[in-house]
């Protein structure tokens, strides 16, 4: 079984807010991607979000919906063991609840202010405190899956 890291970008702060996923990817333990696609979130992308992400409505127009996308990563999120997301907390109320199954979601952000004695940081500082190397674009789902897999890695070697 597999360990996978998972990251999304939204339309906004809450899905209870009317947000959306606009992208969303899943890498491999080896940093390998896994699912790397844009979604279209049937809502305009703000201008706000759009400044974080930099995903545009015209990059959305043709992807997949939001259930074509979790027809594809319901069984990719099967096959692990467990499944790493820096801030947990914000990223899973923007899928089904059903979908984790018996796989087990660690939060990596939580994980690591734990084992720093300190309060949770945003992805950018913890990276850059491990020594992340970025590939990508911070913001983008697959450079934020890679930089919480370099998280959980100094994580687990400390565990």
């Amino acid at each position: 079984m597999a360990t996978l890291y998972l990251d999304t970008e939204t339309t906004g702060l809450s899905p209870a807010h009317g947000a959306a996923l606009v992208e969303l990817a899943v890498a491999d333990d080896q940093g390998k991607p896994v699912l790397d696609t844009l979604i279209n979130p049937g809502i305009p992308i703000p201008a706000d979000a759009t400044r974080i992400h930099g995903i545009t409505d015209a990059m959305v127009r043709t992807a997949p919906s939001l259930s074509a996308v979790i027809a594809r990563l319901r069984p990719i999120i099967a096959s692990a063991e467990r499944v790493i997301i820096y801030n947990a907390s914000f990223d899973m109320p923007f899928l089904p609840q059903n979908i984790w199954g018996s796989t087990h979601v660690n939060c990596a952000m939580r994980t690591y202010a734990e084992l720093r004695g300190t309060k949770w940081q945003k992805l950018e500082a913890a990276a850059a405190q491990v020594g992340h190397v970025w590939t990508g674009t911070q913001h983008r789902a697959l450079a934020d899956a890679l930089a919480a897999r370099s998280v959980w890695h100094w994580c687990r070697a400390r565990l």
